[in-house]
């Protein structure tokens, strides 16, 4: 290993809070020195440089980041950080709804599948802390005071809070852990004024707008299922938010329809000496079209900023030094900004979240530029991510054997400004204006480094089916981009009276072959600030990117059979190339090189970039990190043996951004594990399981104990009377017929019974909506004694007369109102199970997930697969209880607790916890039986804490089923623990037994409600 280079720059797990970090130095590079404990959050903040030696206006001296700029801690967010800390960790997220408690202990559950990266976590904890903590209970800081004047300076007033994430760290799965937060907590509690189901998503473009769609619940790809973000059996809640996704651009008033069409000059006739403002939407009637898709819905809403560093308050700049590029900047950002505040004072809103890499002011903001947003409350930062083995880690040049004190690739502008067109309108062929032999010699090097890529894509990932790593280029104009754009992919260039294509100087790039345009370009020119406000691409760039518009338009074709490519605009087919760069199937997958007019698109997500080449000025970490940021998207989250990812490496070329040097040889990334889709089967409806879903217990003291004594009970006697038994009817002539009374043999006297204390509990015992069914039991013995001890059959009349006449009946239960005593003070407590009222039960034929756990196929499940915990490779003991269950008669249906939305409140330690045993099991039913009986199986290995899985057992044995079975609108329950797989045949099948037999495995009978009564039902 080279001197001063680090040998693996991951060093903390993905999922946990960072352990350790490498000591920066005062120019925030890594020494290579490993510290424990988490970096302290800090930005570079600008400071004024030396004037001595200064060059000339125009000019970029080397960038030295010790002299331009200064390393600050940032106090706000390392002290929320610490409280949201303890809160996380030793509070256990007190103080939160039962809702939010759920979410947040649902993202970070260890043990699920799709696991939720802890700077996620991170970021929607902080937003929580301040939502529903800050300044309670043990929390005695309440900075929601401090944002409020933060606010106040820089907002008008706005609720902003900001969470910087770094590049690829994962902000768009962050926007949907909020919505579902605020969703559900509003669904669960309409009146709770911290929530709200109305979201406003802003994005800096229609790249992003459009792939913001996933926050959406009814998109097929939506986060919510495929991050598995929601608790199993709250889905449904988060189909009441109403989410509208749109671009700053969409603040811009536009022309009102009246005049829309109506030519500039013809305006001014018709309303001569008006500005052209009154032909425009007001502010109010900007926010009445951004927000219509809320209808006619009230209530304020939650604004969702992406790359939110593009949003501030207009202040006036005291230097006119800016460029068109900053002015233009801060122009946007002014809209952006007073787009949200229309919004508020039209409809209010609630709170602002800002989501961006890099929350910093702008040059042209007003601010000193680079300094971070006041209101920034957690910051999860590109070495933070670096070290997490969360992104790539930029690899740039540090030393070669020119001339000079400078490297010359890594501050390649300073070298080549001089030789490239200043104005983007310049119109130059490489014939007129070849490239600055620095520029040549930088994409030839960076291409050697490329093709090495290349050769290993070839050999390991083209069999996957992946497609092919990414070069990029970011150039300063429409006229350099569109020279080496030529240079690379070809160009066409006179010679004489022809037209010759000239083929580019990289092979792997070359959009021409034998003097031919290839089907599908190689390489791709696009100007991505053009094709983000979603207008019309200029004539200039239309002109020179006409032939790869071309080609892939007749590309569009192929892949659309019957589409019409004509339908298409310019604007379109770029925009699907360039957001599909990486993605296979789709147009821009074969694309191995791109070459963007000035900033390439912010959230471009190709996880195949895999070299980076700067060409223009760049004056701050801030620039530096932005233009970085678009080649930091991993490719692999598989992790190695020590559950870290594998180091990805993206090398970068004119961007002076240092970071951790490295000559380590890249490890193979591991390929993902192909996704399985489990769900529940059509066809498989018989093998349905139903489960209460309990969110608590109340321990109830049911009415005193009924008496009946019939020792001076007169005997009740049913015989003659005026009410006929037999009846005969006869026409003057002609047949009779005779009626025999009813069928005495047809009524069971069970039935009788039930008919009898039914009409007890009406009359007599039940109190408006007070229907006390637990007095029933009693009541039914009471009147099985009665009839028993009581009544006489005469005169061939039977008890079925209690059925059929009513006045009997009720005489009949006046004698036994009048001999039942009630006995104060020996009634036992009962346990109660509290349902959710939004969801009281749940079913497996809602389960579908996707998983990349190992997983056996099912055939006496509703489900189509179990999916096994535990190691790589599954865990053997849930995989033997499967096949039990498979192979025991008795068991009518199983399933694995997996996503199922089934678990158990417990306590333990003084706090509440939520128990998911492994396996619910149906039974068959008994002969004469009218309900189910279950079973609980849980498969309980030795590496768990004895002390919480002994609460959970018991509160399942003796406080979940008792109440569950009380209930009496769920079947009987009872729950085994299996701790020995050798025995667990017999174990079963004993546990299986106990449940038919009503026996204790069902719950304590001291809190039971008479199960003896059960089995005759």
């Amino acid at each position: 290993m080279a001197e001063g280079t680090i040998d693996d720059p991951v060093i903390n797990s993905p999922y946990r809070v960072p352990a350790r970090h490498f000591v920066l130095d005062d120019a925030g590079h890594p020494t290579g020195e490993i510290a424990h404990g988490r970096r302290p959050s800090a930005s570079f903040v600008a400071i004024a440089p030396e004037r001595k030696g200064k060059r000339g206006k125009g000019t970029q001296a080397a960038i030295d980041f010790g002299l331009t700029e200064r390393v600050a801690e940032n106090w706000l967010i390392n002290e929320i950080r610490k409280e949201v800390g303890y809160w996380r960790t030793t509070g256990r997220y007190e103080g939160v709804t039962p809702i939010t408690r759920k979410l947040l202990e649902h993202w970070a559950d260890a043990e699920r599948d799709n696991r939720v990266l802890f700077c996620q976590r991170e970021a929607a904890e902080t937003a929580i802390f301040l939502t529903e903590v800050a300044g309670r209970r043990n929390y005695r800081q309440d900075w929601r005071g401090r944002l409020d004047e933060t606010n106040a300076e820089f907002n008008r007033g706005l609720p902003r809070i900001a969470m910087k994430m770094a590049t690829g760290a994962g902000k768009t799965v962050v926007m949907a852990m909020l919505i579902a937060w605020q969703t559900l907590n509003k669904a669960q509690t309409p009146r709770d004024a911290r929530f709200t189901n109305r979201f406003l998503v802003v994005a800096p473009g229609v790249t992003i707008r459009d792939r913001l769609k996933v926050l959406q619940p009814s998109d097929p790809d939506n986060y919510y299922q495929l991050r598995d973000l929601i608790p199993a059996g709250h889905e449904t809640a988060l189909d009441k938010a109403q989410i509208v996704i749109t671009n700053w651009h969409a603040f811009q008033p536009k022309i009102k329809g009246e005049f829309s069409g109506v030519a500039k000059n013809t305006r001014k006739i018709l309303r001569p000496g008006d500005p052209d403002d009154v032909f425009k939407e007001s502010r109010s009637e900007v926010v009445a079209r951004v927000l219509r898709d809320f209808g006619s819905g009230r209530g304020e809403i939650v604004v969702i900023n992406d790359e939110a560093h593009h949003c501030y308050q207009d202040k006036p700049v005291t230097s006119t030094d800016l460029t068109a590029e900053e002015a233009a900047e801060d122009a946007d950002a002014r809209v952006w900004f007073e787009g949200i505040a229309a919004v508020r004072k039209k409809v209010g809103v609630k709170a602002v979240f800002d989501l961006s890499a890099t929350p910093y002011f702008l040059s042209g903001s007003g601010h000193s530029q680079g300094t971070l947003f006041g209101w920034t409350v957690s910051d999860f930062s590109l070495m933070d991510a670096i070290e997490s083995g969360i992104v790539k880690v930029p690899r740039t040049p540090v030393d070669d054997d020119a001339t000079g004190s400078q490297v010359s690739y890594l501050h390649l502008w300073e070298h080549v400004k001089d030789g490239l067109p200043k104005r983007a309108n310049v119109k130059l062929t490489l014939d007129e204006k070849p490239l600055p032999e620095l520029l040549e010699t930088a994409l030839h090097s960076l291409y050697r480094s490329y093709t090495r890529a290349y050769k290993h894509w070839q050999c390991e990932l083209e069999p996957l089916g992946e497609t092919p790593p990414v070069f990029i280029v970011v150039c300063p104009n429409t006229a350099v981009s569109k020279l080496v754009y030529d240079w690379i992919g070809g160009w066409e260039a006179p010679r004489g009276d022809l037209l010759v294509k000239e083929p580019g100087l990289l092979d792997l790039f070359r959009n021409y072959d034998n003097g031919k345009a290839l089907a599908r370009p190689r390489t791709i020119l696009v100007d991505s600030k053009q094709l983000e406000s979603g207008e019309a691409l200029s004539p200039d760039f239309k002109k020179v990117a006409a032939t790869e518009i071309a080609a892939f338009k007749s590309q569009y074709r192929l892949e659309n059979p019957g589409a019409d490519a004509e339908k298409i605009t310019d604007e379109e087919i770029l925009r699907e190339v360039m957001n599909t760069v990486g993605k296979k199937g789709k147009l821009g997958a074969e694309v191995r090189c791109v070459v963007s007019v000035a900033m390439l698109t912010e959230g471009w997500d190709a996880n195949t970039v895999t070299h980076i080449l700067g060409v223009r000025a760049f004056g701050s970490q801030l620039l530096c990190e932005q233009v970085v940021g678009r080649g930091l998207r991993r490719r692999s989250y598989v992790t190695n043996d020590d559950g870290l990812f594998e180091a990805e490496y993206a090398n970068v070329y004119g961007i002076p951004f240092s970071f951790i040097p490295s000559d380590r040889p890249t490890k193979d990334p591991k390929p993902p594990q192909p996704t399985l889709h489990v769900q529940a089967l059509p066809g498989r409806e018989h093998l349905e399981i139903r489960f209460p879903r309990v969110e608590g217990y109340r321990m109830e003291l049911p009415d005193p104990d009924l008496q009946f004594d019939t020792a001076d009970v007169p005997k009740f006697v049913i015989g003659a009377s005026e009410v006929p038994n037999r009846t005969e009817s006869a026409p003057i002539v002609g047949e009779a017929e005779v009626d025999d009374g009813p069928d005495h043999t047809s009524r069971r006297r069970q039935a009788i019974v039930y008919k009898v204390a039914e009409y007890l509990m009406e009359r007599y015992y039940q109190v408006g909506g007070d229907l006390r069914p637990w007095l029933f039991p009693q009541l039914r013995r009471i009147v099985t004694r009665w009839m028993d001890e009581c009544v006489v059959e005469a005169d061939g009349r039977t008890i079925v007369a209690l059925i059929e006449r009513t006045e009997l009946r009720a005489r009949a239960c006046e004698q036994i109102v009048n001999a039942i005593q009630t006995y104060d003070g020996q009634q036992r407590a009962r346990t109660r199970a509290l349902l959710r009222a939004d969801e009281p039960e749940g079913t497996t034929a809602d389960v579908s997930f996707l998983t990349r756990k190992p997983a056996i196929e099912t055939t006496k499940s509703q489900v189509s697969h179990c999916v096994l915990d535990g190691p790589t490779g599954g865990n053997t003991w849930e995989q033997i209880l499967a096949g039990l269950c498979e192979l025991n008669p008795r068991v009518a249906s199983f399933v694995k607790n997996d996503r199922l939305g089934f678990d158990i409140p417990y306590v333990h330690s003084g706090r509440s916890h939520l128990y998911v045993p492994d396996f619910l099991l149906r039974l068959r039913r008994a002969d004469g039986e009218g309900f189910d009986r279950f079973l609980i199986v849980e498969v309980s290995g030795g590496q768990k804490d004895p002390g919480q899985t002994e609460a959970k057992a018991k509160t399942a044995r003796e406080i979940w089923c008792p109440a569950v079975n009380n209930h009496g609108g769920f079947g009987v329950w009872g729950y085994v623990e299996i701790a020995d797989m050798v025995s667990a045949a017999d174990k079963l099948n004993a546990a299986i037994s106990a449940v038919y037999a009503d026996d204790p495995i069902i719950g304590d009978p001291d809190v039971l409600d008479y199960p003896e009564e059960r089995r005759g039902a």
